[in-house]
């Protein structure tokens, strides 16, 4: 039985009465693939994501998609939970589903979940059980309805954090009276790399070689220039109905890549949305048949790899006077360099190179409007006197709980020695 995997009937596609059988959707296929809207009764949901029949070798057809959209609201109150954590690696998401009887309107009123932390590389088969919290709550674009998904951190049965537990350590540092004050916001730039299924090579390239020289992607348009703008268009579409604050997209600068901003968000909220807005990504990418990469340079050579650019304010640095705060960021941050770069992402070194509008890994550097600088300042923000900074320096496979929460440390609760910010102010002929 044949199945084509695709966004809802916003997005439905057309399917020919007396089309010849049809094989699985692949990789290739979906690249060139246009989706096209279907003007005639679109949905009132058309959040959802609808596997649609196809007639396979004898004639039958696949009625799977009913039960997918089957509106439960008419019928029972209870919902459907998505409950979603961060597996071993630190990268991984994995997620498992439950029933909910009764509406809940805050995290903490959803039952605690546990799971097998032995399958998940989080814990010893003798003592396999980790704990599911509930800390963040967004609609679930691909069920609808009342149904939702969970984002949780991980505890022990005696509820401590699990040691690769990030967001505990983040959420203690923003509810710190001091960070709380300076309400710090992130704007993150999540840049990800989509591939071919079998051959793990970017989507629109020719397996095993490549494409003209980088150019004419970023933010083209055209088949020979855009590879992947509907997974781009549906996940930008899932993420604001789930939502997620997305303030836009773009095709990046090698073919195949693609860029989405998420923010302004406030403290914990950034690392929260930039999770559950992956999660989503994942799912959408495993319905394409396309593999979803985070690797900060999944082609070596004359290409650019993939960053996690993060934006970031405090109160102080956007009022009146604020660009005084922001050059004194910029000095913390130079004295906390090697910690910032050791958190920043795995593989990070392969993309750091001083080279594709990047910084070298080993020098800390800032400027303004400069794209090969560690840190970077806005051309408006140094007209206004106030705004924010660009921190340009961390992988597109980082965990933004740790870098949120670390940015804020170093700039907000870090106390140099008065010695070690003149030398820092000196190497960066910075007067502050």
């Amino acid at each position: 039985m044949a199945q084509i995997l695709a966004p809802s009937s916003q997005w439905q596609m057309r399917i020919p009465k007396n089309s010849a059988p049809a094989s699985p959707m692949t990789a290739k296929m979906w690249s060139s693939l246009v989706l096209k809207q279907n003007k005639k009764g679109i949905a009132k949901s058309s959040a959802k994501f609808r596997v649609f029949a196809v007639k396979s070798e004898n004639g039958t057809i696949n009625r799977v998609e009913d039960l997918l959209n089957l509106d439960l609201t008419p019928y029972t109150n209870s919902f459907i939970a998505e409950y979603i954590w961060i597996g071993g690696s630190g990268i991984d998401l994995r997620s498992k589903s439950r029933t909910i009887s009764k509406p809940i309107e805050h995290p903490s009123e959803l039952p605690k979940w546990n799971y097998d932390g032995s399958s998940t590389g989080q814990a010893p088969g003798e003592d396999s059980e980790v704990i599911l919290y509930p800390q963040a709550i967004f609609k679930d674009p691909f069920r609808g309805g009342n149904n939702i998904l969970v984002m949780c951190d991980t505890y022990t049965p005696q509820g401590e954090p699990i040691p690769k537990n990030k967001r505990h350590r983040a959420a203690e540092i923003f509810s710190n009276k001091k960070v709380v004050d300076e309400v710090p916001w992130f704007g993150i730039e999540q840049e990800y790399t989509l591939l071919q299924t079998n051959v793990k090579w970017p989507l629109g390239w020719p397996v095993g070689g490549y494409p003209g020289p980088q150019g004419p992607y970023y933010c083209g348009a055209g088949a020979d220039k855009s590879f992947g703008r509907d997974i781009s268009d549906a996940h930008y579409k899932a993420c604001l109905y789930a939502g997620i604050n997305v303030s836009g997209t773009n095709g990046e600068v090698m073919p195949g890549q693609w860029e989405y901003q998420v923010g302004p968000s406030v403290g914990i909220d950034a690392g929260d949305h930039i999770w559950i807005s992956r999660y989503i990504l994942e799912r959408i990418t495993e319905q394409a048949g396309v593999v979803l990469s985070l690797d900060p340079k999944p082609i070596e050579g004359d290409w650019n790899g993939a960053g996690c650019h993060t934006n970031y304010s405090t109160k102080t640095m956007r009022e009146e006077g604020g660009y005084e705060a922001i050059k004194k960021a910029i000095l913390n941050l130079s004295l906390r360099h090697k910690e910032h770069i050791s958190a920043y992402g795995e593989g990070n070194e392969r993309r750091l190179t001083g080279k594709h509008e990047t910084a070298s890994i080993d020098t800390f550097s800032w400027g303004v409007a400069n794209r090969g600088c560690s840190i970077r300042v806005g051309r408006e923000t140094e007209k206004q006197g106030k705004g924010y900074l660009e921190d340009r320096r961390p992988a597109s496979n980082m965990d933004p709980y740790v870098v949120t929460s670390l940015l804020a440390e170093t700039t907000i609760l870090y106390e140099p020695t008065l010695e070690a910010e003149a030398l820092a102010a000196q190497k960066l002929s910075m007067n502050v």
